[in-house]
């Protein structure tokens, strides 16, 4: 299945899902940054993969930023939509126009943790678990449907640096396994609202 991969840093979700694209069965068209300076965009030139970077500041607006990217994903004719570490948030045109075809990956344990400075966030709330979630994307911020997650243990002695390596490490392999489930059309967004697997749902 073709995908086109959405970045903003330094792309080691990218890095992963580049690493077990042909295992599962992932065709990665091009990789997308709104920030030039990405090292994402670096891991996916060495491995000769189209990459295409749309500078926020060449826009008057959000909704023109987001329909250039619509433009340019349209003519990658692809099926899913994987976002990676991309840091912008999507307006509702672009939600609406894919809906039902993007996934994300967000470091907590969702509903908990929305948007930035989670692993701080985490330890600040005195939380014993904290973790990652893959979820369908919606007009609500981080708000989709989550299809999978794991957790971690906070231990006294955890910073938000050594939380998120741990974190990181979960997410490089949550990321790849539900991507497959994708791309095996074993996973579908219905009724807006409802992630299921199988036809069952999660």
């Amino acid at each position: 299945m073709k995908a086109v991969i959405l970045i903003s840093g330094n792309g080691s979700n990218l890095q992963s899902i580049i690493d077990n694209a042909d295992r599962i069965d992932l065709q990665i068209s091009c990789v997308i940054s709104n920030n030039k300076n990405a090292f994402g965009i670096r891991r996916a030139e060495s491995s000769k993969i189209q990459t295409c970077i749309i500078e926020p500041e060449l826009f008057n607006s959000k909704v023109a930023f987001d329909e250039e990217l619509i433009n340019i994903i349209n003519q990658q004719d692809v099926e899913l939509i994987i976002l990676a570490g991309y840091m912008r948030i999507l307006t509702p045109i672009f939600v609406s126009h894919y809906f039902g075809k993007i996934l994300n990956i967000h470091p907590s344990l969702l509903p908990k943790f929305p948007g930035l400075n989670t692993h701080q966030k985490a330890i600040d709330a005195s939380e014993k678990k904290h973790g990652v979630s893959v979820h369908f994307v919606t007009k609500e911020l981080d708000g989709g449907p989550i299809i999978s997650q794991e957790s971690v243990s906070i231990e006294n002695s955890d910073t938000a640096e050594t939380l998120s390596v741990k974190v990181l490490k979960k997410e490089h392999a949550i990321y790849p396994k539900v991507i497959h489930w994708y791309t095996q059309r074993r996973l579908k967004l219905i009724d807006n609202l409802t992630a299921t697997l199988d036809g069952k749902i999660i």
